[in-house]
């Protein structure tokens, strides 16, 4: 590749992480044209040692030359970087204050909830695994009703910063469903998460870069050599 643009993006990920569904979408959301570079074996990467020699990661979002690590600061960074389409983050300090927070206990509560239900070595640390998960979820459904003051998304009347941090997680999700026969996302227990959950998959930002349930199922048996995927 020859002299590269100051406007052009790249994008180094790979099709059954969260983390970088989270960029996908806040780049449609802005209308960013990009490439899109799938990275089947990132621990081995060139480029992702390259361009993130610190965590070694993905997601890596590369705007000219300067790459830009870890999927909640390239969504920030996008927001700020393009204005077209809808704000991801609100204008408001407090409430960006309060959109930051909730995105950090996703990943910090609900998604290793998730990898503890899939690694857990026993019923009882499965069961541990999964009521924490549940009162992740139910933490949700009150912080929905409380941002969305009545719209559809966590960010009002569009997606926003939580929408993206949870909506990258419900793959995920959809796959412990499956195997464990928990619903998480309920339209009894989570009434507000269940339609939200609808209204989310359908978004035309999302929708082209959700990845298939069915082929997250089979990467989870690959990846998961536990007797919850077995």
């Amino acid at each position: 590749m020859g002299l590269i643009s100051d406007e052009y993006v790249r994008l180094l990920g790979a099709w059954p992480s969260p983390f970088v569904l989270r960029t996908r979408i806040a780049l449609n959301l802005k209308r960013v044209p990009y490439e899109y570079l799938e990275e089947e074996d990132s621990l081995n990467s060139e480029s992702v040692l390259n361009y993130n020699p610190v965590h070694k990661q993905i997601p890596i979002l590369i705007h000219g030359n300067k790459p830009i690590r870890e999927s909640l600061n390239i969504v920030m960074y996008v927001d700020e970087t393009w204005l077209s389409g809808p704000p991801i983050l609100p204008s408001d300090p407090f409430d960006r204050a309060v959109a930051r927070f909730w995105d950090v206990y996703i990943d910090e509560h609900c998604f290793t909830s998730i990898n503890g239900v899939a690694v857990a070595k026993d019923e009882e640390e499965r069961k541990a695994a999964i009521a924490k998960l549940e009162m992740c979820m139910a933490l949700l459904e009150e912080t929905f009703q409380e941002c969305s003051k009545g719209r559809g998304f966590f960010g009002g009347d569009n997606i926003g910063f939580i929408d993206i941090g949870f909506g990258s997680m419900l793959g995920p999700l959809k796959v412990l469903e499956k195997f464990t026969g928990v619903k998480f996302i309920h339209p009894e227990t989570t009434p507000g998460l269940f339609h939200w959950a609808d209204r989310f998959y359908s978004h035309e930002a999302v929708k082209p870069v959700m990845p298939d349930i069915e082929k997250l199922v089979e990467f989870a048996r690959l990846k998961f050599n536990t007797s919850i995927f077995k």
